[in-house]
């Protein structure tokens, strides 16, 4: 297939405006990396009107897909997590074309993993968990117990990619592979939600005890990101935390975020006079002393 894309690639290639050029070829019968298909040609540029641009190709029985991404939505990618397959894609796939080694430095800056990168990372991360755990526990206290299984199964994944970015890693999409090997304890808790033998209940109850044990000794680390943000001045009004450049990343979790943090002393609210009788608004603060 590599030989029929060639011409493509060796097109997109000559604008200036392309940085990179990966090849990746189907591994398994049916490859969810690929999305089914036998090749994915991706292009990197260094800016579009378009942020994704892609075609589908077909030859006899083969199919391909060509991706044609920005710099910029890879970075954002590669930073909120939304699409896990595109580390897959930069860590296993040939490189075909790489202007000024920036696929190389991007590769060995994932590996290393650059803490800066982290903590952004790892707080975009226990957003998420926040949010799966409260909702799991609102679906556990209303004898939901299917949908609360659900929460559980999607917090304890965020709990795992937290525990490989601890270590200074990039989880992959063989996530559970990474934990057990990194933090048997978190794994052991993934095991025993799915195989033990005690009642659905039972098991959501234990679980939900020992990620509360996990979540609070994880609070500081997920919280360096956000606080690092807003100890850049003194108040902040919540739609000011919205539209700033990197807490925007945070998307739909940023407000119950802030909440938890209030609930536990790392931000406290300040209460602002409006024009209304006994109406205030609410501004939030860094606490200076956290415990």
């Amino acid at each position: 297939m590599e030989q029929l894309l060639r011409p493509i690639y060796q097109e997109r290639a000559s604008h200036p405006n392309t940085i990179g050029v990966i090849l990746i070829e189907k591994r398994e019968e049916v490859s969810p990396i690929t999305d089914t298909f036998d090749t994915i040609l991706l292009i990197i540029t260094k800016e579009s009107d378009r942020p994704v641009f892609t075609k589908h190709y077909t030859f006899k029985e083969k199919k391909a897909a060509m991706h044609i991404i920005t710099e910029k939505q890879l970075n954002k990618w590669l930073l909120v997590g939304t699409n896990k397959k595109i580390v897959d894609w930069l860590f296993f796939g040939k490189v075909l074309f790489d202007r000024n080694e920036y696929l190389s430095n991007l590769k060995k800056e994932l590996k290393e993993f650059p803490f800066y990168g982290r903590k952004i990372k790892m707080g975009i991360e226990f957003a998420k968990l926040i949010r799966r755990y409260l909702e799991g526990k609102v679906c556990f206290e209303e004898k939901n117990y299917l949908d609360a299984y659900n929460h559980v199964v999607e917090s304890l994944h965020h709990l795992a990619r937290l525990a490989v970015m601890d270590k200074g890693l990039y989880p992959e999409v063989t996530v559970w592979s990474q934990v057990k090997q990194i933090d048997p304890a978190i794994y052991k808790l993934y095991e025993e939600l799915i195989t033990s033998e005690e009642s659905l209940d039972k098991r959501l109850e234990l679980l939900f005890l020992a990620s509360e044990f996990f979540i609070h000794s994880r609070t500081a680390d997920g919280a360096t990101h956000v606080i690092e943000v807003m100890s850049q001045k003194d108040f902040w009004t919540i739609q000011e935390l919205h539209e700033q450049e990197e807490l925007k990343n945070y998307s739909v979790n940023l407000e119950v975020f802030i909440e938890y943090l209030i609930d536990k002393g790392y931000i406290s609210v300040e209460r602002v006079e409006t024009k209304g009788n006994n109406i205030y608004h609410r501004d939030y603060k860094v606490e200076e002393i956290v415990d």
